[in-house]
């Protein structure tokens, strides 16, 4: 095997030269993405850059106006639940879970795609309709009890705290099996206990060999997370890499300041060099009243 071969054996999700045109309005240009099995790949850039818009790409939510995506060597259709037969879930910017079900129902919800029964089965409820109930509910718990939920199954959605709907929309997407789990800002709203919490059981699914694509605003934990980032500015890909080369890269820090380096280094410096000087003239200030003081007593 080549290495232009072996390369794509590995490979579990490619996106080539996607493009998405609204109207007049170009949203991507000639983006591509590839993810290697067992691996995290963050996604990262200003608001407005075409993430999200890039996600619905790879979900058959729209169709590329060029390019394609496919998953394991197999072109993807333009259907989201075909999408997800195939093997990609998402979760979403805002979690969208049924809150009037409860915890379990949820996730027994993405468990229905992996369900075979048939037509019959259904309809009279026989022996292969209660085997595959009590299978999908096993999982199920399975499920919840991996994402740190299975105390609370019949507890309704809308109840959750913020940080355990987001683990709940976690697991209703594992409860497809896909090969590939797209999470869109999956620490929004979060404190750093949450954040790392959730940091900690994207490591655990990638460590069941789903791989991982993340978008995500909080560059610490993209860079602290991910094998590669890739960052997107106004449809494009600025540039992509390993966390390292993509942090110390002058063009990211100039894209999401507006910025040059040096220029932001400089009002850095004469900010700190501002602060020593108004700290410096309050400690001479505070000096004086106190000699004042002592000047007075008798």
């Amino acid at each position: 095997m080549n290495a232009a071969q072996h390369r794509l054996a590995d490979t579990v999700l490619e996106a080539t030269g996607v493009t998405m045109i609204f109207g007049g309005l170009t949203a991507l240009n000639d983006v591509s993405l590839s993810l290697g099995e067992g691996r995290i790949v963050g996604l990262i850039g200003p608001n407005g850059a075409g993430k999200t818009t890039f996600f619905n790409c790879l979900t058959g939510l729209y169709v590329p106006t060029r390019g394609s995506v496919r998953l394991k060597g197999t072109e993807l259709p333009s259907d989201p639940a075909k999408v997800t037969s195939a093997g990609v879930a998402r979760t979403f910017q805002n979690v969208r879970l049924f809150p009037n079900m409860t915890v379990l129902e949820n996730v027994l919800v993405g468990r229905h795609i992996q369900m075979k029964q048939g037509p019959i089965a259904s309809l009279f409820h026989g022996p292969a309709f209660h085997k595959g109930e009590r299978a999908a509910r096993e999982r199920s718990r399975e499920l919840l009890e991996f994402v740190g939920l299975r105390d609370i199954e019949n507890e309704v959605a809308r109840n959750l705290p913020y940080g355990d709907q987001r683990r709940l929309e976690i697991a209703r997407a594992l409860a497809t099996e896909p090969a590939v789990l797209l999470l869109d800002e999956p620490t929004a709203g979060m404190n750093p206990q949450e954040t790392e919490a959730a940091r900690q059981l994207i490591f655990r699914i990638r460590d069941t060999g789903v791989s991982v694509v993340v978008i995500e605003h909080d560059t610490k934990f993209i860079f602290s997370l991910c094998d590669s980032v890739s960052v997107l500015v106004q449809g494009e890909v600025l540039v992509e890499g390993t966390p390292e080369t993509v942090r110390e890269d002058p063009r990211v820090i100039e894209a999401y300041l507006g910025k040059p380096r040096e220029e932001v280094e400089a009002e850095v410096a004469e900010a700190a060099a501002e602060t020593t000087t108004v700290i410096s003239r309050i400690d001479d200030d505070q000096t004086a009243v106190i000699d004042k003081y002592r000047e007075d007593q008798p």
